[in-house]
């Protein structure tokens, strides 16, 4: 961004505060763009659910749950598995929420976060640590993170946040217990709420059960993201995640490439990505509250319109 160039960043964006900040400065003062790749966000169920809360299928939105639960333990004890083990390092010297955006950039959408609301404040807490100490006892010998018993990060966080409309969201980060992937993905409403993995609807007037599968089927053929109806052909060919992978890069290229507004910008990769030291600030001094920093400098009252919605 210092030369110019618009930028597209890995998920988080940022670790810090402050890292956060230099993005937001960085990009306002180059006038350039910085959106993160947070891929999950154009996930077909994702996008349905998002064009169904834009269409009022929700009504008023009160509560969201994201996550991140995925077992990576056994990756986490291979030798560069990830780069310079970077993963595993952190569960010895941090804990909060380490991996917050997959499972709650869509819900943050869904809120309209920046965009007519914002996070307010969180409170965070972590369960003991059990498995990664339990598992390194059975790795070889010379692996670095053999018979460790000094990791901090916790089994499972949980941190509760408060937006500014007074909207709860509940963000789950589970990595090393053998629960099975999810990332949630729940949006409650005065008219409906639906949870994910599997995805299940409940519309409010239509029993106290989830939708049947004829039900349901009618709901995601009348509410597909056009998005998805456009890029079928490219979906079914280059993949990636199911498709969300083809669709963010085709986004990001296509509004570059016409001048348009990225369906994500800066403050939304500051505000999802400051999760990370927040959640650890919380946690670390037994669950206090913590304010959420505002990125945008008072422009989230702005009722401005997902890039997603546009030029399409």
């Amino acid at each position: 961004m210092q030369q110019g160039k618009h930028v597209a960043i890995e998920v988080p964006a940022a670790m810090t505060l402050q890292g956060c900040w230099d993005l937001v400065n960085t990009a306002e003062e180059m006038q350039v763009n910085c959106m993160m790749l947070e891929n999950v966000c154009y996930g077909e169920e994702e996008l349905w659910v998002l064009n169904m809360v834009q269409k009022g299928v929700f009504g008023t939105l009160t509560y969201g749950e994201a996550g991140y639960i995925h077992n990576l333990r056994e990756g986490l004890f291979k030798d560069e598995h990830y780069y310079n083990d970077w993963r595993i390092r952190y569960h010895l010297k941090q804990d909060g929420n380490l991996y917050p955006t997959h499972g709650l950039g869509p819900v943050a959408q869904y809120m309209g976060i920046n965009r007519g609301d914002k996070f307010d404040h969180l409170v965070s807490m972590s369960s003991l640590q059990a498995s990664l100490t339990e598992y390194s006892k059975t790795v070889e010998s010379d692996n670095e993170f053999h018979n460790r018993t000094d990791f901090i990060h916790g089994d499972m966080n949980n941190t509760l946040v408060k937006t500014a409309k007074g909207r709860t969201i509940l963000i789950q980060h589970d990595v090393v217990t053998p629960r099975p992937y999810s990332r949630i993905n729940a949006i409650a409403g005065t008219k409906a709420y639906h949870e994910g993995y599997p995805s299940r609807l409940s519309i409010a007037g239509k029993g106290h059960e989830w939708l049947d599968e004829s039900a349901m089927m009618e709901y995601q053929e009348k509410y597909r993201h056009p998005i998805w109806d456009k890029l079928k052909e490219g979906i079914a060919k280059n993949g990636g995640h199911g498709g969300m992978d083809f669709v963010q890069m085709y986004r990001l290229i296509d509004c570059l490439n016409n001048g348009w507004p990225l369906d994500m910008d800066v403050y939304d990769a500051a505000a999802w990505s400051c999760i990370v030291e927040l959640s650890k600030i919380s946690t670390e001094l037994g669950s206090i509250p913590v304010k959420c920093p505002d990125f945008t400098r008072g422009a989230w009252e702005d009722n401005r319109h997902l890039g997603i919605f546009e030029n399409i």
